[in-house]
């Protein structure tokens, strides 16, 4: 018998459920170019799928179709567990990884001209909000504005960003609102180029663990960097943003969520060896049990459809600017990240984890909160 044949005719069975065939002729079908692809999917599921085909070993015309079928046909889930998989998440689940200073993620610092290319015009590294928008210029100004239109911002507030990345929601808010603002990040590269986009606005960065934030501040907001507290950790991180947000203040949440509290749904092997380091998704549950006591939720809005076209915008601009790009990334690079925002495009398209938009105040807002959804 040759060698894998066992392991291949089990992974084209399972595929089939899913209307896949290896060396098909389809978009979505792939093409396996060394039989140990099949070993190494049994033996390590979605890392050892993942590394093969940054390794060149197998290849698909389309990822985000592949991974959409997977997905939506619930075949990820039906993948037999094996050591290296229990591991990882017996890990995630037992020990408070991210319980250190939170200096570890160095996804935001391998080059500012990489993610200048990739991203729209203002910069912005989370999800663009696409009902008002044919472009993702424009459907990451309509998310900035969704997000300004839910703090009631009003000239004259300070602001506190999370996770500011390059600055590109205090920028829009201090030339739209007349806000000032202090963004804390954990990237020293986001630290020198944003205060080169911000000069001249009332805008401070500040290279901060979150845990370190002091100040009083009318709104705050946090776009995409939830995910990387850890779910451990999540009733210390509201604990810190009570504690900086003024009694009648407003605090926005932006975050992907996981449709399931299990280890199994939050975090995932190939995502936090290559990519987001101990990064994990937060659950309804997990958001719900964490603001008891400390705040009154006013609005919560899923819009987690809209990352698909996100990702596929960022994919576009990254294959078109790789000519450029590659003089400082390799081969392995391109389809490691390749493989991130298709992957990441077919998950968010099958509905298996969503974009939340949860806005909390202290006591509850007199007279109730407005919810905002239309920019009209």
């Amino acid at each position: 018998m040759p060698k894998f044949a066992k392991e291949k005719q089990i992974i084209t069975e399972m595929l089939a459920s899913v209307d896949i065939t290896p060396n098909g002729n389809r978009p979505w079908d792939i093409s396996v170019h060394d039989d140990s692809v099949y070993g190494r999917i049994l033996s390590q599921g979605n890392l050892g799928l993942g590394e093969a085909y940054m390794q060149g070993l197998w290849d698909c015309p389309a990822l985000d179709q592949f991974f959409y079928r997977i997905i939506r046909g619930g075949l990820d889930r039906k993948f037999p567990l094996n050591f290296t998989v229990i591991a990882h998440y017996l890990k995630n689940r037992f020990l408070n990884l991210q319980k250190g200073k939170a200096f570890s993620v160095k996804h935001y610092d391998i080059g500012n001209n990489l993610y200048a290319k990739m991203l729209d015009r203002r910069m912005t590294y989370t999800c663009g909000y696409w009902e008002y928008a044919t472009d993702l210029d424009a459907a990451q100004e309509a998310k900035l504005e969704l997000v300004c239109r839910k703090m009631g911002l009003k000239p004259g507030m300070k602001v506190l960003d999370i996770g500011c990345g390059w600055g590109s929601f205090m920028k829009y808010a201090a030339e739209k609102y007349g806000v000032s603002s202090v963004g804390i990040t954990i990237s020293q590269a986001q630290v020198d180029l944003g205060r080169q986009m911000c000069r001249g606005l009332p805008i401070e960065f500040r290279l901060q663990d979150y845990r370190e934030t002091e100040g009083q501040y009318d709104r705050i907001v946090s776009l995409g960097m939830f995910e990387h507290v850890g779910f451990k950790n999540h009733q210390a991180y509201m604990k810190v943003v009570h504690k900086c947000l003024r009694d009648d203040g407003l605090f926005l949440l932006h975050t992907i969520g996981s449709n399931s509290s299990s280890p199994t749904a939050t975090s995932e092997p190939w995502i936090w060896k290559y990519i987001f380091t101990q990064g994990t998704l937060p659950s309804a549950q997990q958001i719900a049990g964490a603001v008891e006591n400390l705040f009154v939720l006013e609005d919560w809005q899923n819009f987690g459809a809209d990352y698909n076209k996100t990702l596929l915008a960022w994919y576009h601009n990254f294959q078109e600017a790789w000519p450029d790009l590659k003089k400082d990334y390799n081969e392995v690079f391109f389809r490691m990240w390749k493989y991130y925002l298709l992957s990441c495009a077919g998950a968010f398209r099958a509905r298996a984890i969503q974009v939340w938009q949860i806005v909390y105040s202290k006591n509850g807002v007199l007279g109730g909160y407005k919810a905002v959804r239309s920019l009209d």
